[in-house]
């Protein structure tokens, strides 16, 4: 009962309100959600392919500002998914689609993090060509593919 008394609080809080009644705004953050999903994806996948070696050894110096492109753009989209979500989290949490856009982000996130942890001390393109780089991309692709499935699940539940 305590969790749905907050989830009533966070759909109640003036901010949230704000994004409801104000017409422009929740196609806006909706539109910004949009394009951090478009960084992340976009940089998060010219990494992976550089660690399958699809993409060639001119990637290398440019792997750690994609890396931070990508850091930039799932911020972006977790801070605009949460004020998103905010506006009707008691029927979200709810939602299969919704939970497992949840747990499959908490996988891609651990993902990044092992490799992360694998390439030290060195670089994330010391991974490119190993096993765990391969891997570790594979999974990256998938997990990240089946996160923007199920968001757009999400809007149609």
């Amino acid at each position: 009962m305590q969790l749905i008394s907050l989830f009533q609080w966070i759909e109640a809080a003036p901010a949230v309100r704000l994004i409801v009644v104000v017409p422009w705004l929740y196609p806006t953050i909706s539109a910004l959600h949009i394009l951090g999903v478009g960084i992340l994806i976009g940089s998060i996948a010219s990494v992976d392919l550089r660690l399958l070696r699809i993409l060639g050894p001119k990637f290398d110096p440019v792997l750690p500002t994609l890396i931070r492109l990508a850091m930039i753009g799932f911020a972006i989209a977790v801070a605009t998914g949460l004020l998103l979500v905010s506006v009707r989290i008691g029927n979200y949490v709810r939602d299969p689609a919704f939970l497992a856009k949840v747990l499959i982000l908490l996988a891609a996130g651990g993902n990044a993090v092992a490799l992360h942890i694998a390439s030290r001390p060195e670089s994330v393109a010391s991974m490119v060509g190993r096993a765990r780089g391969r891997v570790a991309a594979i999974l990256s692709l998938g997990l990240w593919l089946c996160a923007v499935f199920a968001g757009r699940w999400i809007a149609f539940a």
